[in-house]
């Protein structure tokens, strides 16, 4: 292990001042639901949106007069990009940034904001990472990886101290993994400072090297698939943040799309937080159960980030939404004459549905003649809800079919 304790609290002195210690926050719906006490490490609300201006300052703060001079670059997924530009900016210092060409355009702008020249190259981060590295060579530039840099891990770490010292009672931490700097960090910490501390790793199913590299013994590459996981979403982690996971994390689990979505969908909903994918992924390894809780456990679930893009947001919530039955669709036969449809949004309106969308149909459903059908999207409260509602549609004489993708 490179990384120390000491490390960690140097690097905590030297980013005090510069960076938020972000609160933890009890998550009153989860604990009321599992029986225990569920923290968040609400570091959706640190500067730049996600912990990354931690290790970034850490290490630019360093850097020498000459590397000063010469300019700073690294690659990202998104969040690392605003963290490095943030911490040049402080520093005074050139920050050039290679982003994915998909890259959420949430985080291209704001990197942008920040002062650094931003690159778009490459289909993947692992891409980015490759031309960044030939941007490197040419250029002199000084490289600030992501993950794989002992003052990076530092400077994450202070995390783990900053949950250490607000609660002795909180012994299980429960941290997104990418490429492994973050849980790297805070797994040194949480192990120091915690007796009977227990670290839980969180990756995207569709992204999840860290397994595979622990059983081949060493970091391998693994075939990429999109998730909204995007801040995680590493093909290979690095041999030292391998090696810390393997000796300092407990357990490794991963968390679905779908899980990802309702634990986006429950922090915007219960706890009012909006976090992004990826930073949503312990809780949704909790919500989900990947992992036993004891009932006296008192569980922290970090939060690294909220740099989520708006129209990504909505449509999380709007899918969460559908699966959870609170949209449904109604297909209705009316009479094909003036205020039909007012007729029928009226009987909507006063059973207090919502109307999202509405269609007319008619020679696609082959309507009687005479008739129209009218297919509109309702938000309901729950399954007796949307009873009602079809039933006052059919006591009016209405024709009426719903469809739901809920569980009930």
């Amino acid at each position: 292990m490179t990384v120390s304790i000491d490390d960690i609290r140097t690097a905590r002195e030297r980013i005090t001042g510069v960076v938020h210690k972000t609160p933890i926050i009890k998550d009153e719906k989860l604990t009321a639901q599992l029986g225990t006490r569920i923290y968040l490490k609400a570091e959706n609300l640190q500067r730049a949106g996600s912990f990354k201006i931690r290790g970034a300052y850490n290490m630019i703060s360093q850097l020498s007069p000459d590397e000063r001079e010469k300019g700073v670059i690294t690659a990202s997924a998104g969040n690392h990009a605003q963290g490095v530009a943030l911490a040049a900016q402080l520093n005074g210092i050139k920050a050039t940034i290679v982003l994915p060409e998909f890259a959420p355009l949430t985080k291209v702008v704001a990197t942008k904001a920040l002062g650094a020249e931003v690159i778009m190259h490459g289909q993947t981060f692992d891409e980015a990472v490759d031309h960044s590295r030939e941007l490197q060579k040419q250029h002199g530039f000084t490289y600030v990886h992501a993950f794989d840099n002992d003052n990076i891990i530092a400077g994450q770490g202070s995390i783990g101290m900053e949950i250490a010292e607000a609660s002795a009672d909180i012994k299980t931490v429960v941290v997104p993994i990418g490429g492994g700097g973050i849980i790297s960090g805070i797994a040194i910490a949480m192990k120091e400072l915690v007796p009977g501390a227990r670290v839980i790793g969180v990756q995207a199913s569709n992204v999840a090297p860290v397994r595979p590299s622990i059983e081949a013994g060493h970091p391998v590459d693994i075939d990429y698939k999109p998730t909204i996981a995007d801040g995680i979403a590493i093909k290979r982690p690095a041999e030292r943040t391998l090696a810390i996971i393997k000796d300092h994390v407990d357990e490794l689990v991963e968390v679905t799309e779908e899980e990802i979505s309702e634990a986006i969908f429950h922090l915007a909903q219960n706890a009012h937080l909006v976090v992004e994918g990826a930073g949503a992924a312990g809780v949704a390894a909790i919500m989900a159960g990947k992992f036993k809780i004891a009932p006296d456990e008192r569980v922290c679930a970090v939060l690294c980030g909220g740099n989520i893009d708006g129209n990504v947001l909505a449509r999380v919530i709007e899918q969460v939404l559908v699966r959870k039955g609170r949209y449904v669709i109604f297909k209705v036969l009316v009479p094909d004459r003036p205020g039909s449809l007012a007729g029928m949004l009226k009987i909507i309106a006063e059973a207090r549905a919502n109307v999202i969308e509405v269609y007319h149909q008619r020679a696609i459903w082959l309507a009687p003649l005479g008739s129209v059908g009218i297919e509109t999207i309702l938000e309901v409260r729950d399954a007796e809800h949307a009873a009602e509602v079809k039933n006052l549609l059919e006591n009016a004489g209405l024709h009426v079919e719903f469809e739901h993708q809920g569980d009930w």
